[in-house]
């Protein structure tokens, strides 16, 4: 039964791909030929992955992103990798192993570090193969965040125009250039767009084309907060395999085996059923090795592998007293040549010496000639033991062949056996039974593997029940409802018409169908909605940056110029259709001196008069 049991197949057992990143090739750029202008780069900067391609005018501009990287940098050691350079995006290969190396220019989806994100546009120049000299000769469009602060921004601008010297640069918002490329073309469209990415969700109401700022909602969750809370789960579930639940293939099962419930409740009651469990559990296998299990050795084999450790170990003893003896010797030889200086009377020489040794007196060189003395003849003896005893050891172990005429025994030795006979247990042949006949069956793959049952819903719901971990804030529920109540009737009418959904954490199966639910929830009665998924959540914003860019290449009102860089700012921004609202810094006017010697001048008055009326 055993055997069959074995031979069948495995219902929903997953391993893990452990998937290591290739490095990534340097690229030529051969797209700059096309045309007498240069081609606009389009880098979709994200928190968790960075894209970055050409902007190819022409009937084929090309099916995606030529390079796409983790935007994670780590500063090797001397000696590690070949070298002590910083490593960017898939040159890191494995990202476990650097876990506690790895540093970002984020700080949520906010780029703060302007030497990391250096290093992150330095590797996207170089391996898309920029050939320009000491500069970056290319339009840039640039995603950043919502309502991205004006620092940010400001940092961003200095970098590109200063270190990279660009002619102009175009910013705008991810999830709206995901919207701009799935609209049809030359409509102008209001909606709402649910945006979730790896460190944020974004709920964006769009009127007329242009985005309401005012109006914008962030909730500080998204797919980073859910694989570290699948990870704390599965090891509080798992403490036996703690190191091997890391944070690599918590995000491998959030990406290909989670979903989202249309009930949450509902469904962790179907989850309560055996038969139900039985089916849609997914159990993953961690690597091993059946080498390292020692309860398949015999007891003979463990004996022998016990006296090989013994014999190596005596042999390692022996070694260390030879090079002990041996280091003995040639100082004991010293000392005694140093004492024959002392009986043939060299005396200068002899002093000489014993100032090197850092000796006072002929007493002390001889009292450490008796220690020494002593410990080379104690050595001797202990090596001349060992030996002994390891000749005893090979001679015992060999078969002995008894004489036959020994093995017949005299009548005392019958009577006394007969004596000792009820010592003995009559089972005692038993124990001579093969090992394997009584040990226990243990399937060491089953051992290894990670249930995950109500894990794959429980995860990805933190977006809509944030108190799931702790998080005192609302969800996306809640939050899409708040947004629509701050318009009046018909806006939301209209806004509900286009409820778009895009970014990485929405392509969870039954993203949609939550969402619809939700509005099932809140809308009036017999109203109509319509909810939309993005044809590519994840590169659907790089597929949209790169449109516009061939759209708006020659319009000179959405490129800001190293001109009106240096005479605006690095804080500008030019409005378009997928851009943040530009609100400049409106320092408070400084009062001129003459003002503020009259309000001086009527103080002093004032504190004057109140002194003569006090007189």
């Amino acid at each position: 039964m055993a055997v069959a049991s074995a031979a069948a197949p495995a219902v929903n057992v997953f391993p893990f791909r452990d998937v290591r990143a290739a490095p990534d090739p340097v690229l030529e750029a051969g797209p700059v030929a096309h045309g007498p202008l240069p081609v606009p780069l389009v880098l979709d900067n994200g928190s968790f992955q960075a894209r970055a391609g050409w902007a190819c005018p022409g009937p084929d501009p090309g099916p995606e992103p030529r390079l796409q990287f983790r935007a994670v940098c780590a500063r090797g050691r001397g000696g590690a990798r070949g070298g002590a350079g910083p490593q960017v995006g898939n040159a890191l290969g494995s990202l476990e192993p650097l876990r506690w190396m790895l540093r970002s220019p984020f700080d949520r989806n906010v780029p703060v570090n302007l030497e990391l994100q250096e290093l992150l546009l330095d590797y996207s120049f170089q391996h898309l193969g920029v050939s320009s000299q000491g500069c970056v000769d290319h339009p840039i469009v640039l995603t950043e965040a919502v309502c991205n602060p004006l620092y940010s921004r400001q940092m961003m601008s200095e970098l590109l125009f200063e270190c990279y010297g660009i002619p102009k640069i175009a910013y705008g918002i991810d999830s709206l250039f995901s919207f701009y490329h799935n609209k049809p073309k030359s409509l102008i469209s209001s909606g709402l767009i649910i945006s979730s990415g790896y460190q944020c969700t974004h709920i964006l109401p769009v009127l007329e084309g242009r985005l309401d700022a005012r109006n914008c909602k962030r909730i500080n969750l998204g797919g980073s907060q859910a694989a570290v809370y699948l990870q704390r789960l599965l090891q509080l579930k798992y403490p036996g395999h703690l190191a091997a639940i890391t944070l690599s293939r918590t995000e491998e099962i959030l990406h290909e085996h989670s979903y989202i419930a249309e009930d949450y409740v509902e469904e962790l009651q179907k989850w309560r059923c055996p038969d139900y469990y039985e089916d849609n559990v997914h159990k993953m296998q961690l690597p091993f090795s059946s080498k390292l299990l020692g309860s398949t050795l015999t007891s003979e084999e463990k004996q022998e592998r016990r006296q090989q450790q013994l014999r190596r170990l005596q042999e390692l003893n022996a070694r260390r007293r030879e090079e002990k003896l041996q280091l003995d010797q040639g100082r004991l030889d010293r000392l005694l040549y140093v004492q024959e200086l002392l009986e043939e009377g060299q005396m200068d020489q002899f002093h000489k010496a014993l100032m090197e040794l850092n000796m006072d007196s002929p007493e002390e060189l001889q009292s450490y000639i008796q220690k020494l003395s002593s410990a080379v003849e104690q050595a001797k003896q202990k090596i001349l033991q060992a030996e002994v005893n390891l000749e005893v050891d090979v001679v015992d172990s060999k078969p002995e062949t008894p004489d036959l005429e020994q093995l017949e025994p005299s009548l005392e030795d019958v009577e006394n056996i007969n004596d000792f006979e009820p010592l003995f247990s009559e089972e005692t042949p038993e124990v001579e039974k093969p090992v394997a006949t009584v040990q226990p069956v243990f399937n060491l793959a089953a051992y290894h593997q990670l249930f995950v049952g109500t894990e794959r819903i429980r995860a990805p719901e933190i977006i809509f029940q944030p108190s799931l971990i702790g998080e005192e804030q609302a969800g996306v529920a809640e939050t899409l409802q708040y947004v629509l109540d701050r318009y009046p009737t018909d806006v939301q009418e209209l806004l509900v018409q286009n409820v778009f959904l895009t970014g990485g954490n929405m392509m969870y199966p039954g993203m949609k169908g939550r969402i619809e639910k939700e509005l099932l929830e809140m809308r009036p009665f017999q109203s109509s909605f319509q909810v939309q998924l993005a044809s590519n959540p994840v590169l659907d914003a790089w597929y949209g940056a790169r449109d516009w860019a061939l759209d708006h290449l020659d319009d000179e009102d959405v490129w800001i110029t190293k001109k009106e860089y240096e005479e605006k700012g690095g804080g500008y921004l030019k409005e378009h259709c997928a851009s943040n609202v530009y609100v400049p810094i409106r320092l408070p006017k400084q009062a001129s001196r003459s003002s503020e010697a009259q309000a001086s001048g009527k103080g002093s008055g004032a504190s004057g008069g109140g002194a003569s009326e006090q007189a």
